[in-house]
Parts: C-alpha cells; sequence; structure tokens
C-alpha cells in the first residue's frame, strides 16, 4: 500500500517461485526480496535471478527485507547478489528511501 500510495505500481508474489515466474513474463524495476520464504528462501531466489545473467531480470536491483539485524547479515546479504538490506518491522519512509535510492542508482549508473 505505501509503494502504490506513492504511484509505484507493485505486483505481489506469495512466493519465490511465483517471482521467479512473473520475472519470466515481464520485467520488473526492483525485486524487494523477503529473506523468509517457504520453499526457496531469498537466498535462493536471488542466486535464481543471478543467474539469469545480463538480460533484464538478471541484472534487476534486489532489496532484501529481514527481521534479522544481527552483526554481519547485511553483508551476506549483499555477498549474496542483492544491492540493499532493510530491517522488519520498517517505516514506510525507510521503504520508501530504500525503493529510490536503488531506483535512482540505475538512473545514474
Amino acid at each position: 500500500h505505501v509503494l502504490q500510495k506513492n504511484h509505484y505500481d507493485a505486483i505481489i508474489a506469495n512466493n519465490a517461485a511465483e517471482a521467479l515466474e512473473i520475472l519470466d513474463k515481464q520485467n520488473c524495476d526492483l525485486i524487494l526480496m523477503d529473506i523468509q520464504m517457504p520453499g526457496m528462501d531469498g537466498f535462493a531466489a536471488t542466486e535464481a535471478i543471478r543467474k539469469r545473467g545480463k538480460d533484464a531480470s538478471g541484472q534487476v536491483p534486489i532489496v532484501a527485507l529481514t527481521a534479522h539485524a544481527m552483526a554481519g547479515y547485511h553483508e551476506k546479504c549483499l555477498k549474496a547478489g542483492m544491492n540493499g538490506y532493510l530491517t522488519k518491522p520498517f517505516k514506510p519512509d525507510e521503504l520508501l528511501a530504500a525503493v529510490e535510492k536503488q531506483l535512482n542508482a540505475d538512473i545514474v549508473g
């Protein structure tokens, strides 16, 4: 709701397999990746996305969403191929800042 309220289109995937199916059908500008999902977790899903290589879906920015705030976890997410990290629970302005940072990095970079 926060994204839609701020004029972003959002597609919700209920699990990693569904997210991969969505990426097969359309390009996305950004993925908000829950780390703790049933079946395939966020790390495995990120690996599957990054294996797509240079095509648009393989290069899309991925922001980890996790309840884990322990030391080193942010680095673990970045090492896994994610571009950003947001600890749950997060405030709406934190979510928007993370989204805008990644979308602006794509424009600048």
